[in-house]
């Protein structure tokens, strides 16, 4: 999870897990344009500031870097109106600087395309950027102080057991709540005192004060399609990537070297099926050992070519791709996919207007709130943030007999989903 958004490592702490969370042992990311490139420290949102660091890595090329310089010469022109990044950081820095550094970095989080990735949405530091100064790399300069110092502590953290540790733990701590797994939630209506009344799959029939919607936006829009049915048609309007997640393990000896950084991001190509490659157990003190951890990313938004392969052929183009990327051609000891579909929500153009219409609507519906990587960030520490406001918004709001008894976060109704 994101060390600078803090409701991650804040909740640790609640929870007593501050000793078990663990900083990368390596934070050097390497970009695979036509072989891996380390990564310039200091990249501003992927921004190039024009550094030496830039320069020298050969991510751009020479013409690359003369069109990412007229972004100081030509006076900028904020858009205004919801943008894609695609669309802003090509006008200001070129093509170049959007595939090889941009795309690459904001793409790959989402899965996304970054020619339909909302700026407002995604990227809002690039538009405040254009206002505060006349050139993107001077507005982002000036948005950090001025200044560009390294930055202190580690972009990640993790829990040494998995960040399953934190909902073990959560879970535990909330010995007065009532858990109902496997319960299908099949639509909720409005009751005229103001609660909900909620349907569960079999008929059962549950009331409750309040329901937090934690759920993906197609699931939130097929539950309250009846109910808020113009909310339900906003929802099913966020689309989704499909994603794979690849793990494979080898023997140390299969390297001519220890893998001495974090792993690597891949510039777009016909010809690849990866997206990423976390190089685990080098990125990860606590995951070393007599084999070498590799993690891979297929798969992103308008593209379901690699999902569409069956395991072993996208094992195969996998182990493809890491051949050429890191000319790693040993047999793994272990190797294993994982699948998950309609994965990632996209913040596409107009999504924070979108966010604007669905709360508009289930103001109809006083009772109901949502929250989860479909809203207002996708990361695991933005989702934590995002549950623990509207947790909040629902207590206050919730008569004094209702909340007396939940004295602190996470106490109060968890209704099936």
């Amino acid at each position: 999870m994101l060390a600078r958004v803090p409701a991650g490592l804040e909740l640790c702490h609640e929870l007593g897990l501050e000793h078990d969370l663990v900083a990368p042992a390596s934070d050097q990311p390497y970009v695979w344009t036509d072989r891996l490139r380390p990564l310039p420290p200091r990249l501003m949102a992927g921004v190039p500031d024009g550094s030496q660091a830039v320069i020298g890595s050969g991510i751009l090329s020479p013409a690359g870097l003369a069109r990412a310089g007229l972004d100081l010469i030509v006076p900028a022109r904020p858009p205004t109106h919801d943008v894609s990044i695609g669309w802003l950081v090509r006008r200001r820095l070129g093509h170049q600087v959007l595939e090889r550094l941009i795309d690459p970095l904001l793409g790959g989080i989402h899965a996304g395309n970054c020619d339909e990735l909302s700026v407002r949405a995604t990227a809002p530091q690039l538009e405040a950027a254009l206002k505060a100064r006349r050139s993107l790399v001077r507005g982002l300069r000036a948005l950090s102080g001025g200044s560009l110092p390294a930055p202190t502590g580690p972009t990640f953290l993790t829990l040494s057991d998995g960040l399953q540790e934190m909902v073990r733990t959560l879970r535990e701590r909330l010995s007065t709540v009532e858990f109902r797994t496997g319960s299908e939630l099949q639509s909720l209506d409005g009751l005229p005192d103001g609660g909900v009344r909620l349907t569960l799959a079999g008929g059962e029939i549950l009331s409750a004060d309040h329901v937090i919607l934690a759920v993906p936006a197609f699931a939130a829009a097929a539950v309250l399609g009846e109910a808020c049915p113009a909310a339900a048609t906003e929802l099913e309007q966020i689309p989704y990537a499909s994603v794979a997640t690849i793990a494979l393990a080898y023997p140390v000896e299969a390297f001519d070297r220890p893998l001495a950084g974090s792993g690597f991001l891949v510039t777009r190509d016909p010809r690849r099926t990866i997206t990423a490659c976390t190089w685990s157990s080098a990125k990860w003190a606590h995951l070393a050992g007599d084999t070498v951890l590799l993690k891979c990313s297929a798969g992103h938004a308008g593209n379901r070519a690699a999902l569409d392969l069956d395991d072993e052929r996208l094992l195969r183009a996998v182990r493809a791709d890491l051949a050429q990327a890191m000319s790693l051609r040993a047999e793994p000891l272990e190797q294993r996919v994982f699948r998950f579909e309609r994965a990632l929500p996209q913040y596409t153009v107009g999504h924070l207007e979108r966010i604007a219409r669905i709360e508009a609507e289930l103001r109809r519906l006083p009772g109901v709130s949502f929250c989860g990587a479909a809203y207002r960030g996708v990361g695991v520490a933005a989702c934590i943030r995002d549950g623990q406001v509207v947790a909040d918004g629902v207590l206050a709001a919730l008569p004094a007999t209702s909340n007396s008894a939940a004295s602190h976060r996470g106490s109060g109704l968890c209704s099936p989903v």
